[in-house]
């Protein structure tokens, strides 16, 4: 076995992959992208979902990448572990549809083993697999694993709700005795114990069922298409070839921990929690800042803030107490600059938001740890109110609280904790609320008159704060979030239907989200603001910088609008007006009247007349025109809206003219494509279209273009310019079969129906039949009954089908049975209700459908007796 430095070993693994067909794919940002599922991106599948779900096509079925990853759920027992980490990377190797069992095992032998590879020791590999899944033991046997290093484990099943799963094999290595003081040899292993012996490095999952509510595992249906996902831990990986007790001592986290030795003047080997505590949580935090999040006190942010502050509170215990970690932060880019260069360009913003949040909580540490020293000595019980001052006066995070707590044999009470944190909640989303939508006008707010200027030149431009709020109230300065009036914005602010543009105010001292922007009572542009490091204090010089590519999205979109607007006037008529609209960087939804919905036909020449307008480049223009004269030259405006004495008009050549205060592009050619997504009704007579321009419409182009495609692979066609024959060929084949189909179910209803004519039985003068019929649904069960009632005019025939689980029931009484009382739709119900089903209908014809056939005898016994 070789040793290998973190770095090669990312290398050697993509190389491997590489060598067998597999196409490297980049490592995503670890905030998820489109996938509100996830707080953070947690494992190396969770950026190719769009992959393994058919939503993108992928760019080969073979991948293979190093994602880095966050997990959170745990973070207090980070530390006291050798191998718990909320940052690492994850190795992985996948197959969508192409490779499956035995080339997985062949080639993890493969790279784990062979000499020119990680050199492993064969012997000292350990195999767990499914106890059902006797072909993945089959292929390990044949990879030359030995049947005594075969371990069947019942929870070796991976499986989340409705949809893919399989069984799972994991890879371990034997550490050896060692790491094994109690001498327990495999039974670590097998009974599943946490140990440090047997270290699992890989773990692989055969995606080849589907799982389905109420369906037991052993009947699962298997997928059409088998994937393969796996995902082998670097940490662990460098810590088995550096030949390291913990992942702590690898070339990972040490550098990190040998420089807080050297500034602290602590030994790692007195202090290990809290040098473990600081690697760790200060790798998360510079990966996490750098892919674009912030310290806050909700979602990702807050996770940020309990790291960081958990690592300043171990930098106390090492005795240091001033700002030190953000000094860290060139070490920690250094030593991942090999496979991750860019952070390099994020290092300097990254060490001054560090130094910020740092500064922030060490002036509230010492008080806050003092107090809550003194409660713990005089309670037993730490009160959820004492735990919810500490997090509101001292910026102690609860978990850090309950940590603390912990470490001194303390409960607490978060229950209460919870109920005042929910008031603090809905009394700050009321303050945000009645300040964004001034419904209960703040004071402050309405009493401000300062002069703001909104200009429409994009670029950077240089400002002054003139007026700081928090929550609507005026203040002097804002170091966390809070509302910002400058002199002079180029940030447009929600109004119109357009959403707000974003970006950030910065100075050499400062650097400031821009998050939302709103129109104050007095109409000045109100910047909604989250501070990364600094503070803006009134009378600062500051440069606002507005998300360009944003604003560009938006920009197109709105556009998009205005051209769309006119396309519908020329295909549907002049009775076209505007009900509404709403404009952001990824779409834009058109409202107007409309008293049908629209055809393909008239969807496709609209689309088609817009990209004309588009292709034809046609010149923005804009003039401010007193309203009588904006009405003049034909200028359009939403219905509904209240305009100033003077207005903004927007014109495209002749094509369109509208009053509108929104921005736009200079040329329609800067829109570049035009796609109609959908087109439905919202109200009587209002229908809306939904439509995509730019990078969006591309992306919605590809998706579909990714549907196409995949419906060429199923129908087994040459081409995406066959599917549409082939689905038609396909079904008129379906309309015969049907057809047929339908043929055959009346002759063997017919032949039923003669079956059962003899089957009838004399009650009170009345013909009675009661039957179960196994595999007839309600069909089947009508066309039986029609052949049953020929030639009778006095009876009672009640058929009982099943069909997936329930069983369908049909009643049929004759007329002279009804004149008498008897009633179909009254006796369905009833027989129903002891199958645990419900049904009704009419008098002589009824169905419903049962649930439980435990109660058939019962049924008979009522009906014949």
């Amino acid at each position: 076995m070789r040793y290998m430095k973190a770095k090669d070993i990312r290398k050697m693994w993509l190389d491997f992959f590489a060598s067998k067909g597999h196409h490297i794919v980049a490592g995503a940002s670890l905030v998820p992208k489109n996938d509100p599922t996830l707080l953070w991106i947690n494992a190396g599948v969770s950026a190719l979902k769009k992959y393994f779900d058919g939503s993108e096509i992928p760019p080969c079925r073979r991948l293979a990448n190093i994602q880095k990853c966050i997990r959170t759920n745990d973070i207090e027992n980070v530390g006291r572990t050798a191998r718990h980490h909320t940052f690492f990377e994850m190795l992985g190797n996948f197959s969508i549809g192409d490779y499956f069992r035995d080339e997985a095992i062949t080639w993890a032998i493969e790279l784990l083993t062979e000499k020119r590879w990680f050199a492993f020791e064969k012997e000292k590999l350990y195999i767990t697999y499914h106890p059902d899944d006797l072909v993945t033991k089959k292929s390990w046997l044949k990879a030359g694993i030995s049947e005594s290093h075969l371990i069947a484990k019942d929870d070796n099943f991976w499986e989340i709700g409705e949809g893919p799963c399989g069984p799972a094999t994991e890879i371990f290595f034997d550490r050896g005795e060692k790491y094994d003081p109690e001498q327990r040899g495999i039974d670590l292993l097998v009974k599943d114990i946490e140990n440090d012996r047997y270290i699992e490095i890989w773990n692989i999952v055969f995606s080849q069922f589907c799982a389905a509510p109420g369906i037991k595992r052993e009947d699962y249906k298997e997928l059409p298409s088998k994937n393969i996902d796996t995902g082998a831990g670097l940490e662990r990986i460098a810590c088995i070839l550096q030949r390291t007790n913990t992942n702590f001592e690898t070339d990972l986290f040490y550098p990190i921990i040998e420089e807080v030795e050297r500034f602290s003047g602590r030994k790692y080997e007195d202090h290990q929690l809290a040098f473990r505590v600081i690697a760790d949580h200060l790798r998360a935090i510079t990966f996490a800042l750098a892919d674009g999040e912030s310290f806050s006190n909700e979602g990702r942010g807050y996770v940020l803030r309990r790291l960081l502050r958990r690592a300043v509170r171990f930098c106390k215990v090492l005795g240091i107490e001033k700002p030190y970690l953000f000094t860290v932060i060139p070490l920690i880019v250094k030593n991942m600059e090999d496979y991750y260069p860019y952070l390099f360009d994020h290092q300097t913003q990254i060490a001054k938001m560090v130094k910020n949040e740092e500064e922030r909580f060490i002036k509230t540490l010492k008080n806050g740890e003092n107090l809550l020293m003194k409660l713990i000595a005089e309670n037993q019980t730490l009160s959820g109110a004492d735990v919810f001052k500490l997090y509101d006066t001292f910026g102690f995070p609860k978990e850090l609280t309950a940590e603390i707590c912990h470490e001194q044999g303390i409960n607490i009470d978060l229950t209460v904790f919870e109920q005042l944190m929910e008031a603090q909640r809905q009394r700050a989303r009321a303050a945000r609320g009645n300040s964004q939508s001034m419904s209960l006008q703040a004071i402050d707010l309405m009493n401000c008159t300062l002069s703001s200027m909104f200009n429409y030149m994009s670029g950077p431009t240089k400002a002054t704060v003139i007026a700081l709020f928090k929550d609507g109230q005026k203040v002097q300065s804002v170091d966390d979030e809070g509302e910002v009036l400058l002199d002079v914005t180029n940030f447009y602010a929600e109004s119109g239907g357009q959403v707000a543009d974003s970006g950030i105010l910065e100075n050499d001292h400062l650097s400031a989200k821009v998050v939302n922007v709103i129109k104050m009572p007095n109409q000045q542009h109100l910047h909604y603001v989250k501070v990364m490091y600094g503070a803006v204090k009134v009378g600062d010089q500051v440069v606002a910088k507005v998300d360009e590519y944003r604003h560009a999205l938006i920009k197109r979109n709105h556009s998009s609008v205005h051209l769309l607007h006119a396309a519908l006037i020329e295909v549907l008529g002049e009775h076209i007006t505007q009900q509404g609209s709403y404009v952001n960087e990824h779409y834009s939804h058109f409202d107007f009247n409309h008293p049908a919905r629209m055809s393909s036909e008239q969807i496709a020449e609209v689309e088609r007349k817009v990209n004309y307008y588009i292709a034809a480049s046609l010149k923005q223009k804009t003039v401010v025109l007193p309203i009588e004269e904006a009405k003049e030259i034909g200028a359009k405006a939403l219905f509904d809206d209240k305009y100033d004495d003077e207005v903004r008009v927007v014109a495209f050549a002749d094509i369109s003219k509208e009053l509108c205060g929104g921005t736009h592009v200079n040329n329609t050619a800067d829109i570049g494509v035009f796609v109609i997504e959908s087109e439905e009704s919202i109200a009587a007579g209002v229908r809306r279209i939904q439509a995509r321009t730019s990078i969006g419409a591309y992306e919605l182009l590809k998706k579909r273009e990714n549907i196409l495609n995949q419906s060429r692979d199923l129908l087994a066609v040459g081409s995406i310019n066959d599917v549409a024959n082939k689905i038609k060929a396909l079904s008129n084949e379906k309309d015969l079969y049907k057809k047929e189909n339908d043929h055959l179910n009346q002759k063997l209803a017919q032949m039923m129906s003669g079956d059962l004519k003899n089957s009838f039985v004399k009650k009170d003068g009345l013909l009675v039949l009661v039957k179960h019929l196994k595999e007839q649904n309600r069909d089947g069960l009508l066309k039986i009954i029609y052949g049953l009632r020929e030639n009778k005019d006095n009876y009672l025939i009640v058929l009982i089908g099943e069909e997936n689980g329930r069983y369908p029931i049909v009643v049929a009484v004759s007329e002279k049975a009804t004149k008498k009382g008897m009633h179909a739709g009254k006796l369905v119900k009833e027989i129903a209700t002891l199958l645990k089903g419900s049904g009704g209908g009419k008098a002589d014809l009824a169905s419903g459908a049962g649930k439980d056939i435990a109660q058939l005898q019962v049924v008979k016994d009522f009906l014949l007796k």
